[in-house]
């Protein structure tokens, strides 16, 4: 079996078995039992929709503490643009930007330059008519490996290009050896994360044979340190080389936008997202260029390891826009680099396959449709899995009872009540020993 890592994780001391992580979660990888959650490896796409949900906080993200950038002689920072939209009344991400130095970065490379190089070179690809429309973005990982388990029709209409963060963890790394004369190895690149989809996607990446980014640090792991930096900064160094089109990737339609294309859609939430897949697998939606899709609400700025609101955050970043001019990076002529292009094309994850034998797969759907008829459809979670055929699969594969349905187990009990009064009534009726004799 396949290995998989997860940001993800459980804490079972905290989880209650509520069910409300289970109704949420996009690919049906949680299921309570034994009254608490369990995640399944293979399904999870670390969305963090979990974390959101949880009343109890018993869903957490593993990230890279700051404590890992010792083990590096020369350190640089990869903010995400949606960091930007963590603080109040920000007008110069310079301020950002060197604080970060303070905090220990001896270098910082904003993510958002990278961003406006994916957007040239996604231009430039979609011109030459090399990319099967619509185009997917890839920029989302966890909307990727949602592609790669649920639709996998959709695989060859991913964008095959590497993230804005792949993209500047090799930019910036080349410029560090040029810089500094050190070697790879004793160069490190942190991501400084708004969700725990990009942890993963460090860890086991897409496309890619290794990732270039060496840990991946929360947003809210640094923002109280990086928040005192930026109050007592004696002096403010001009680092910002970014402009409109990359800072606006930290929110829904900052993508889309940069390609200065009006055939285009982008949708945010990870419902909204699975809406969209779906009409596209139908071939319901027409004459469109791009599809832009993110796995949080308001895109970046929605996810579970930022600090802010992701709607305050947004009017942050539309605010600190107006301070930007539209780009401040552009590719040279010719090819589009390497070093930005994947190295393998995106590959279905047949993980809620029934069985690789088609007759065996078959036979088994019909054995969930059986047992799903007889549940009563309410899909209220109370056997521990999120809908009435979720719950008939898992009795297919032999991981639950049909009594595990409170219903059906109410049913049964009835009849064994109904059953046990019958008997006592005929009992009722027979004569008792020695009755007859006296008859007699």
């Amino acid at each position: 079996m396949a290995e998989f890592y997860h940001a993800v994780t459980l804490n079972e001391e905290m989880c209650v078995g509520c069910t409300n992580c289970i109704k949420r979660c996009p690919t049906e990888a949680i299921r309570v039992r034994n009254g608490k959650a369990v995640i399944s490896s293979e399904r999870c796409i670390d969305c963090g929709e979990c974390i959101r949900i949880c009343p109890h906080h018993a869903k957490r993200a593993h990230f890279t503490h700051l404590t890992k950038l010792s083990e590096y002689t020369y350190k640089i920072a990869l903010p995400a643009p949606t960091l930007y939209g963590q603080f109040n009344n920000l007008d110069d991400i310079d301020y950002v930007l060197t604080g970060l130095k303070e905090m220990g970065f001896d270098s910082v490379f904003e993510v958002s330059r990278a961003a406006e190089l994916v957007s040239e070179a996604t231009r430039k690809l979609m011109e030459e008519g090399r990319l099967k429309r619509p185009v997917i973005s890839s920029a989302c990982p966890a909307v990727v490996r949602l592609i790669r388990v649920r639709f996998p029709d959709l695989c060859d209409h991913v964008l095959p290009l590497k993230s804005p963060m792949e993209t500047a963890a090799a930019m910036a790394k080349e410029e560090a050896v040029r810089e500094t004369g050190l070697p790879i190895e004793q160069i490190g690149c942190f991501f400084l994360t708004p969700c725990p989809a990009k942890v993963t996607d460090i860890k086991m990446p897409l496309g890619i044979e290794k990732s270039m980014v060496d840990g991946a640090i929360a947003i809210s792991e640094v923002f109280p340190e990086l928040s005192h930096k930026m109050d007592h900064l004696k002096s403010v160094e001009p680092i910002a080389n970014s402009g409109i089109i990359g800072v606006g990737w930290a929110t829904s339609g900052g993508e889309s936008a940069a390609l200065l294309n009006e055939k285009y859609l982008a949708a945010d939430g990870i419902e909204n997202v699975i809406r969209v897949l779906e009409e596209i697998e139908d071939e319901r939606i027409g004459d469109l260029d791009f599809i832009e899709l993110n796995a949080c609400s308001g895109g970046c700025v929605g996810g579970v390891l930022c600090v802010e609101n992701p709607y305050v955050a947004k009017a942050r970043i539309q605010k600190l826009r107006k301070y930007l001019p539209v780009s401040q990076n552009h590719l040279a002529g010719g090819p589009i680099p390497p070093v930005m292009e994947w190295n393998s094309e995106l590959e279905f994850s047949d993980v809620l396959t029934l069985s690789s034998d088609l007759n065996q797969a078959m036979q088994m759907m019909q054995k969930i449709d059986e047992i799903e008829s007889q549940f009563p459809g309410l899909d209220c979670g109370a056997c521990g899995a999120p809908t009435c055929r979720a719950f008939a699969e898992d009795v297919v594969k032999g991981v639950s009872r049909k009594t595990d349905c409170v219903f059906v187990y109410r049913q049964q009990m009835k009849k064994v009540a109904s059953t046990l009064s019958q008997l006592e009534g005929d009992a009722a009726i027979l004569p008792k020993k020695g009755e007859d004799e006296d008859a007699d």
